[in-house]
């Protein structure tokens, strides 16, 4: 129904009226081994309100190491944006001027998470030395550090096995970075946060071995938050088998998903509270990119999509089957990732004065996701055919109806880039537990010098 010339209402009747969706962990528009990932700000933008995600946070890669060259290449790519988005950094070198940047980016570009990628040997890899230094100046800036956590010089050793083997294919991909590795860079990631005393975000939880690792930490009391993606929750690795390779070749990403089993043992350390948000790291290429690796599986660009299905993949698979609540929906895919990032309730929640990011959801309504109907300009779709229930009807940006009936409504130009600032909740009463520390060392010990 349509009121006066400046009023929409729209009928909800049996329906969900929520906060749109929040995705911490995605990669538009980026370079990565060779090529640069088929979605930018405007087609990833699209997918995401049409399945019901109404703003993201990307992570900006510096430029041969620099962070203000980085940023910069990322302001001019998000030009096209068409819904809000805020921006992590990579931290890919360290030195002082590395050190420097990290607190423009802070102090004057409104970023206040930086990762650190523990994989990738011989390009975005960082060593233990620099990740400690970084751990420490994100702690001094109140900035959360972030983990890529895979031993990279093991699974580099892991390539260099399977190829010796003749294993080529996109299976060599997950039998070269088993979990065992994810779960020792995990475990080496949160051992360094706790030395350091700062908060851990790790990205991206894809195995058992990882998790356990975030449950024994949170058990002890440490500040670590782990991310799941939802390929990680609901598919397996068998798809790397497959003798197809433009079928294999597009689950490949790292770390790999995992064998069966892994999925619904990260479902449940979600319900339970063990991981507390849901991403994407939606990074997508197409066939032709993929096809890269069809001799070498190493050259396979790594990255699945997930912008669009994310919000309904958790529902049908975690509300739908009553492993969540509607509440906690909201909080898994929404207002968590704003508090963690300090803008709620500007977003993540429906309240005066937040920004009116708003998605409508009808429970009975049925889905069927793939290549024909996503927004992605990718021609592939991990998700393809997977059908469920509980389907975005309308999504609201800033106030603006977006997608409604089916129909976008969208143009470039439109988003806007959200700030997120500093200390947030995470690093309430640090310094405390710093004092604690420095009160219980009964050092430096007085003693009588010896006699002459």
């Amino acid at each position: 129904m349509v009121g006066d010339d400046n009023v929409k209402v729209i009928d909800a009747t049996g329906k969900y009226v929520m906060p749109g969706g929040i995705d911490p962990h995605t990669h538009l528009e980026m370079e990565f081994m060779g090529t640069v990932t088929i979605d930018d700000f405007f087609s990833g933008h699209a997918a995401a309100l049409a399945g019901g995600t109404t703003m993201h946070i990307d992570f900006v890669i510096p430029v041969n190491g620099n962070l203000t060259a980085g940023i910069e290449s990322y302001k001019h790519k998000a030009e096209k944006s068409a819904m809000d988005y805020g921006f992590h950094m990579a931290i890919t070198k360290w030195n002082d001027e590395v050190s420097r940047e990290m607190e423009v980016m802070v102090k004057e570009h409104g970023i206040n998470s930086f990762k650190f990628f523990m994989a990738y040997k011989g390009s975005l890899m960082v060593t233990d030395d620099l990740l400690l230094q970084g751990l420490q100046k994100c702690k001094s800036l109140g900035a959360l550090a972030m983990v890529h956590a895979e031993n990279g010089n093991a699974v580099a050793e892991g390539q260099k096995r399977m190829i010796d083997l003749g294993i080529t294919g996109p299976e060599g991909h997950a039998l070269s970075s088993p979990p065992v590795l994810e779960g020792e860079a995990t475990s080496r990631a949160i051992r360094l946060a706790k030395f350091v005393n700062t908060p851990l975000y790790v990205v991206h939880v894809m195995s058992i071995d990882a998790m356990e690792e975030i449950a024994k930490a949170k058990r002890e009391g440490q500040r670590v938050i782990g991310e799941p993606v939802v390929s990680g929750l609901v598919l397996d690795d068998s798809w790397l088998w497959d003798p197809d390779f433009a079928t294999a070749s597009k689950y490949v990403m790292s770390p790999p998903i995992r064998e069966a089993g892994h999925g619904k043992a990260l479902q449940a350390a979600l319900s339970s509270g063990i991981l507390q948000l849901v991403g994407t790291d939606h990074c997508t290429f197409n066939s032709t990119q993929k096809a890269f690796g069809s001799d070498d599986f190493r050259k396979i660009p790594n990255g699945v999509n997930g912008i669009e299905e994310r919000m309904h993949i958790i529902w049908d698979t975690m509300v739908e089957t009553g492993k969540i609540t509607v509440t906690d929906y909201v909080r898994v895919t929404s207002t968590e990732c704003a508090k963690i990032f300090n803008i709620y309730p500007r977003k993540g929640a429906i309240l005066e004065g937040s920004d009116a990011d708003i998605i409508i959801l009808n429970p009975k309504r049925s889905f069927v996701m793939g290549t024909h109907t996503h927004h992605s300009r990718s021609n592939t779709n991990v998700y393809e055919g997977r059908k469920g229930k509980g389907l975005v009807e309308v999504t609201i940006s800033r106030g603006r109806v977006v997608w409604e009936d089916g129909n976008l409504n969208v143009v470039p130009g439109s988003g806007r880039y959200i700030r997120t600032p500093p200390f947030g909740y995470l690093f309430d009463g640090i310094e405390k537990l710093d004092a604690i520390y420095r009160a219980g060392l009964r050092a430096p010990v007085v003693r009588s010098k010896a006699a002459a």
